[in-house]
């Protein structure tokens, strides 16, 4: 029995179709445009390609027919916060019309603890529909991810990296490869995960941290700069509030519960990620 993945060629659904791949399970890759380059891409590494609409719960239904368990995930950096609610909503029908026997859920870590930070709240309103519904769930909830300093390339190459918080602020990330392995395990023993809401990080490094092992990965020096947070409060409202958030409490993943819980995901370090990425060589 195959596991469908929602936004299969995109970052959190990419890595859960690699990992479910590389523990031999069947996958149904759920995409919006099957002949794009990254679908040809998982249909060639053995995955069953189908089309499917985040706010669609018909074509959902459609992908989550016949299989064992689905990983879904919504976003509201392309159309929006209103349109994340929707996705969700969609979502939650779609795996109710399909009797689909186990619905993985992404989140995000601290999503339940009333942040204030928008694009949380409107995955925390998913998380109370899914609730609510009453359908066998997962929750996974990752905390901020290592990829989003490959954002920053161009920064590296100029020898800096600049976040909005002070530089010896912990902020709890993870690998994306990481939570892909964490559902994978799920998926494979949803009689001990289903009910269950997981809060997923890997390591805590500080932006001066990040700083350095990026740099060193690079093959050079690249320094943290702080940049001004108030500069977000009006030009980016979510973000301002997000930043705030870190430096104010900052998520709280028990990282050594979850070793524990999931002994062989292999937790990548920061420093173990940053020397796998193909960084630009600093300037500096």
């Amino acid at each position: 029995m195959s596991v469908a993945v929602l936004g299969a060629t995109g970052g959190q659904g990419g890595a859960v179709a690699t990992a479910l791949l590389e523990s031999g399970r069947a996958v149904r890759a759920v995409v919006r445009d099957p002949g794009s380059g990254r679908a040809r891409a998982l249909a060639a590494a053995g995955a069953e390609v189908v089309p499917g609409d985040l706010f669609d719960a018909a074509t959902l239904a459609d992908a989550f027919r016949g299989t064992t368990a689905a990983f879904a995930v919504t976003t509201p950096f392309q159309d929006g916060l209103d349109a994340e609610v929707a996705q969700g909503a969609a979502i939650v029908r779609a795996a109710a019309d399909a009797a689909l026997p186990h619905l993985v859920m992404a989140s995000v870590a601290s999503a339940n603890r009333d942040t204030g930070v928008p694009h949380f709240e409107t995955k925390a309103r998913t998380e109370k529909l899914l609730a609510a519904s009453g359908l066998p769930a997962t929750v996974v909830a990752p905390a901020y991810f290592y990829d989003n300093a490959l954002g920053a390339v161009d920064e590296v190459a100029a020898g800096r990296l600049t976040m909005p918080v002070p530089g010896d602020t912990s902020i709890q990330q993870v690998a994306r490869q990481d939570l892909g392995r964490v559902v994978a395990a799920v998926v494979a023993d949803p009689d001990r995960w289903i009910g269950q809401r997981i809060e997923v990080a890997g390591d805590d490094p500080t932006p001066v941290r990040m700083a350095a092992e990026i740099g060193r990965a690079a093959g050079g020096t690249v320094a943290f700069r702080q940049s001004s947070l108030e500069d977000l409060r009006t030009a980016n409202p979510d973000m301002f509030a997000m930043y705030s958030f870190f430096v104010d409490s900052g998520y709280q993943v028990d990282m050594a519960a979850l070793r524990t819980q999931f002994p062989a995901v292999p937790w990548t370090s920061y420093a173990a990620w940053a020397d796998a990425q193909d960084w630009p060589k600093p300037a500096v």
